[in-house]
């Protein structure tokens, strides 16, 4: 026999798919509730700008009229017509309808597949603590605690945090590190077909020096007033900004022909030997240098990123790792590893206990370890459809 209520889905399809709830007032209304999985904010007693809209309309849907309202206090899904404090009644027959923000409403696709961090804490402390359990008892702090710590390391090698920022290349070729950036996972050059060319690191090609002390003509560091050393413009960042990059991949360069990019050849006609048939054939250069998608490095002066020369004015776009609990969007965990996320809490309270046998605090690790790495095979979301396509170039050579 079927339970009625237990359902986990709330939204009708109307809220889901076009981000608005209509009612159908006949008499008179002030509250209007609705089932979104996003929480509606009004922008006045929320630190985050108002994502919905209350709207009438007297001719069917026709046309729609805003009118002032207000998140009823406490309540994360009710408005209130006019104000908490002076509500103002909508009296029918009329339609009303609460409409979200085109951005809010996108953020509401998807959520089923997704547990908010809230409820993984009120779900541990209802099914991990009590009495006759592993847990007896526990502060609420504690189990957030560990819970946003469980959160931070599943984001880095687990979870699905990994974001994506782009930005039009400016002429200083450089950029601030993202708000919430832990590290990068891949960085791009987008071309005018959108397809991405990867960017790669300079590693030993360049460096950004921490410090660029002044000297005097003794070679002597010079300090300010107050003793400490006067900084100048790393030249070595001046020169990198400023170079030729084709001089370090050994692009083609018709003045180049004698040193090394012999292009002329010897002879007649096209082909080995002949007009033309060295183009190309350059010797002694180093593999991870002759590209020409562009290098990067991280300023750790400036923390930001520093291109080279040839990506000026060209779009980028950086995949960088967050720690998942930057903004309120983040602290969501995939249903995949929810068991992951009780098992990593349970183990960290229950170790960091004094007097707890050493034969349980192992098991509850080995559990922990158990379920993150079935979480990571889920999370992998490998398709057998997508392994033969790659697998279809096997007998290809490995290039990029």
């Amino acid at each position: 026999m079927e339970i009625p209520g237990t359902g986990l889905i709330n939204e009708t399809n109307e809220e889901y798919y076009i981000g608005q709830k209509v009612f159908d007032v006949q008499v008179s209304q002030t509250e209007f509730t609705t089932a979104f999985n996003t929480d509606l904010t009004d922008g006045i007693a929320n630190e985050y700008p108002q994502n919905y809209y209350l709207q009438t309309s007297s001719d069917s849907g026709v046309t729609w009229v805003t009118v002032a309202s207000e998140v009823k206090t406490g309540t994360t899904k009710t408005i209130v017509s006019g104000t908490n404090s002076v509500p103002v009644a909508i009296t029918g027959p009329i339609l009303v309808r609460v409409a979200l923000f085109i951005t809010a409403a996108e953020d509401n696709y998807g959520g089923y597949a997704f547990i908010k961090l809230g409820d993984i804490i009120n779900n541990f402390l209802v099914a991990y603590v009590g009495a006759g359990k592993l847990v007896p008892s526990v502060k609420r702090t504690d189990v957030i605690f560990h819970a946003k710590r469980g959160l931070q390391e599943f984001s880095y090698d687990t979870l699905k945090s990994v974001k994506s920022q782009e930005f039009s290349m400016p002429s200083s070729l450089s950029f601030p590190l993202p708000q919430d950036y832990v590290n990068y996972v891949r960085v791009s050059a987008i071309d005018n077909l959108g397809v991405q060319h990867i960017i790669y690191p300079a590693n030993n090609l360049t460096v950004n020096p921490y410090e660029s002390p002044q000297q005097d003509s003794s070679g002597d560091y010079v300090q300010d007033d107050y003793g400490k050393n006067i900084q100048e413009t790393s030249v070595t960042e001046t020169n990198w900004k400023a170079n030729d990059t084709n001089q370090i991949t050994g692009i083609f360069n018709a003045n180049l022909a004698t040193q090394g990019y012999d292009w002329w050849g010897y002879g007649y006609g096209y082909g080995v030997g002949g007009y033309g048939g060295y183009y190309g054939r350059r010797y002694g250069a180093w593999p991870e240098w002759t590209q020409q998608n562009g290098w990067f490095t991280i300023n750790g002066r400036t923390n930001s990123w520093n291109f080279s020369s040839n990506l000026l004015n060209n779009t980028i776009v950086v995949k960088y790792v967050s720690d998942g609990l930057a903004y309120d969007m983040d602290t969501r965990v995939p249903k995949m590893a929810e068991e992951a996320m009780y098992a990593h809490i349970l183990h960290a309270i229950v170790s960091t206990r004094s007097g707890q046998p050493e034969y349980l605090v192992r098991r509850l690790k080995q559990e922990r370890s158990a379920k993150l790495r079935n979480a990571k095979i889920r999370l992998q979301n490998l398709k057998q459809d997508e392994i033969i396509q790659v697998m279809r170039n096997k007998s290809k050579m490995i290039k990029h």
